[in-house]
């Protein structure tokens, strides 16, 4: 049996990994998988407070499908910006977009 603790602390985990990418990377698509662990990461928290948690209604699912609607939509406009400054820099390294004014 598995408690809440042990969920909480592997969402944390996953967290961490993430924002440590965010933090450490500078390709544009690495940065945009660690946003989408930390998204999973909360998307995991919701679930397992709503299952330790739980009155008989499906609060905790109906926040993690907005959740994960919301992460679609992130990945297809990131990647879309993504593809963008590729095309005009041809690299995906995010120091490039402070060239990006006007």
């Amino acid at each position: 049996m598995s408690t809440l603790q042990a969920y909480l602390t592997v969402s944390a985990l996953l967290f961490a990994i993430g924002f440590g990418g965010v933090v450490t990377r500078r390709n544009a698509i690495v940065v945009l998988m660690g946003i989408e662990l930390m998204l999973n990461a909360a998307n995991l928290n919701f679930i397992a407070f709503w299952k330790f948690g739980s009155t008989g209604d499906i609060s905790g699912y109906i926040f993690v499908l907005f959740s994960i609607a919301v992460a679609a939509a992130e990945s297809a406009v990131g990647l879309a910006l993504v593809i963008l400054i590729y095309r005009h820099f041809k690299s995906t390294n995010l120091e490039h977009t402070s060239e990006l004014r006007g």
